[in-house]
């Protein structure tokens, strides 16, 4: 006579000991138990015709802003005007035996109209970045990152000129 081995009985028995722990699980989990109480309390006070919930719009906070105003326009131009330093420094660079030393601009960097997709990009980018952290209301985060592109094309820039 064959016996069974011994992972065959532990997974047949596995699905049951699962499905019973899916059970327990589900009668003490306390959403479960607020159902109960709410159905409880509707059978004691039945209200024929369901209300619909009442939506209050909130002002905006003081903290809100417009997303273009003067702060974030100031940002967006040098954020641009560093952007296209960047460009010009890094392709007259590039342009007299230079070699680039970023690895995705160096992917880019191969003719002009590539550096200058790149840098595009980059400042398309930051200008889309900031607007996703104003529409998820992290206005902090909405104009850090302007002020890290910025500070790390003012470091580029000044690496490129002073490395000619």
């Amino acid at each position: 006579m064959a016996t069974k081995p011994m992972f065959s009985y532990v997974f047949s028995t596995l699905p049951r000991l699962s499905f019973s722990a899916f059970l327990v699980c589900g009668a003490l989990c306390g959403s479960s138990l607020a159902q109960e109480l709410a159905l409880a309390n509707a059978s004691v006070n039945p209200d024929p015709v369901p209300s619909a919930p009442v939506v209050q719009i909130a002002p905006p906070s003081p903290s809100e802003h417009k997303f273009w105003d003067r702060k974030n326009r100031i940002l967006f131009a040098a954020v641009t005007a560093l952007d296209a330093t960047d460009f010009a420094v890094t392709r007259t660079n590039l342009q007299s035996g230079g070699r680039e030393l970023n690895p995705i601009t160096c992917f880019f960097g191969r003719s002009t109209a590539g550096l200058a997709v790149n840098f595009a990009g980059e400042t398309a980018g930051v200008v889309g970045m900031s607007y996703f952290f104003h529409k998820t209301r992290h206005h902090k985060l909405e104009r850090i990152v302007s002020m890290v592109n910025i500070g790390g094309s003012v470091g580029a820039v000044t690496y490129g000129l002073t490395h000619r």
